[in-house]
């Protein structure tokens, strides 16, 4: 079931557009994770197992060694997890 509220559909919106955006994916990412984060503490979504694990596997894609920049698998890591994000976001 999804969270009912302009305030939800406010953050799926949001969420959606970062997924979608121009530019580098694990940037997109990045942004994608501090809007739900931020949708998550408001309460304007609920968090679940499922979008926890989500979120803890988009977490361990996008870490970095020595502030090298991310690319090639943890790109492609990163959209695949984003595509499940967005499929979850019709339940948050």
């Amino acid at each position: 079931m999804s969270t009912p509220g302009a305030a939800a559909d406010a953050a799926r919106a949001e969420v959606r557009e970062l997924i979608a955006a121009k530019g580098h994916t694990v940037d997109n990412a990045r942004a994608a994770v501090a809007r739900l984060e931020a949708a998550f503490a408001a309460g304007d979504l609920a968090r679940t197992p499922s979008r926890d694990l989500f979120l803890g596997d988009l977490r361990r894609a996008l870490e970095q060694d020595g502030g090298e920049r991310l690319g090639g698998k943890s790109a492609e890591a990163a959209r695949f997890i984003l595509r499940a994000i967005d499929r979850e976001l019709d339940r948050a």
